[in-house]
Formats: structure tokens, sequence, C-alpha cells
């Protein structure tokens, strides 16, 4: 009761959440300015942030502090900078761009409609998927080790593919080549792989569901308004 009298009088700008999440948007710049003349401490400093992405989550279960605005802000940022680092490879395997940039718009778009169905449905967060329909949506939102393994699944080989272009702009003979070479970081990315895969089939699938949803709602208008 205190924790939560508190979170009432504390600004939802300055919730510990937030700050975590402002910091994560400085973090991501920083990153983002040197990542084509300084490649290590790009990966630190975008895995950095992809991890406080953990901590501001637990700090707004433990003080209390989850708002509308924090959540927002967390899946913008997580977007965003996701979209610029897909854009960064689009731009090391240009043979690939297309791959990448369609990679982008299935990444804005699915959640973007997940999230818009979300207020539609009246839930308060995007991960409430318990009426789905969908078994592969309810397995990846209610079972934290499958949303992990494929969330992190698919940044981990994003910054793989990002530490293996070497200005050839070959995607395949760039994967080929730390194949043959037994490179660690071909290995990483090989069992990052599987997890990258599945998410973009929820993505397909989110996307779907989240555009069912607005459809019900959309027919359920005329049924509101005589009632």
């Amino acid at each position: 009761m205190a924790a939560s009298a508190t979170s009432r009088r504390w600004p939802i700008y300055l919730y510990v959440p937030n700050l975590i999440g402002y910091a994560r948007i400085l973090i991501n710049i920083t990153a983002f300015a040197i990542c084509f003349s300084h490649k290590a401490l790009f990966v630190a400093l975008y895995f950095f942030s992809f991890v406080c992405d953990y901590f501001d989550g637990r700090f707004a279960q433990l003080l209390n502090q989850r708002s509308t605005f924090g959540a927002v802000l967390d899946m913008v940022t997580d977007r965003v900078s996701t979209a610029a680092l897909l854009v960064i490879l689009s731009h090391l395997f240009s043979n690939a761009y297309l791959l990448f940039v369609g990679l982008l718009a299935l990444d804005i778009s699915s959640h973007w409609l997940q999230m818009y169905s979300t207020f539609l449905s009246n839930k308060t967060s995007h991960k409430d998927v318990n009426d789905s329909k969908s078994l592969l949506l309810r397995l990846y939102y209610q079972y934290r080790a499958v949303m992990g393994y494929c969330a992190i699944g698919a940044e981990v080989l994003y910054l793989v593919l990002y530490l293996l272009g070497d200005g050839s702009k070959d995607l395949t003979e760039v994967v080929l080549t730390a194949a043959a070479e037994k490179s660690v970081l071909f290995y990483v990315g090989l069992f990052a792989f599987p997890g990258c895969v599945i998410k973009q089939i929820v993505n397909l699938v989110q996307m779907k569901s989240a555009a069912d949803l607005c459809v019900v709602h959309d027919l359920q208008k005329p049924q509101q308004k005589s009632s």
C-alpha cells in the first residue's frame, strides 16, 4: 500500500523504469553514432541497452511503477533500436537489403498492430494473450524462457551478422566464409538462428491475430450503437 501511494505521488516521467528507458535511448544514440568506426564498442553498448530492457520491467514490478507511458516508451525504444540495426545490415549487405528491410517492416507493423489491438480490447499489456486462439502466441508470451530465447536470439543473430560484415556486401559469401573458418561468431549465430526464425513466425501470427481483433471491433460497432 505504501509503495502504491508513493508511486501515485511520484511524477510518471520520473518513474525509475522510465529513467532507465531514457538512459537506453542515450546509450543507443551513442552506439549508432559510432557503429561504423568502433564495432566492438557498438555491440557492447547495444547489448547493454538490450539487457536494461529486462531491468526496467523488474523495477516497474518491484516499485509498483507500471505506466502506459513506460510500456509505450519501452516498445518504441525496442522497435527503433532493432529497426536501426536492420538498416545498418542492409547497408553492410546490399545484396540482401530487401531481406533486412522486410524484417524491419514485419517487426514494426506486427508490434504496432498488436499494441493498437491491445487498447481496443481494453487490456493493460500487449503481452496479455490468454484469450488468444494461437497456441504459438500463448507459448511465446506466457513462457519467459521461450520469449527470451527468441528475442535474444534475433538480436544476437543481427549483431553476429553486423560483426561479420567486412565490406564485401555479399551476405551468403560472408556466412559461408565464417562457416569454413569455423568462426566462433558463426556458431553463436547458428545457435541464435532458430530463435530468430521463430520470432519472425510469431510476428506474422501476431500481426494476423491483431488484425482479426481490429476487424471484430469494427463488426461490433453497429451492435454497440444499436444497444
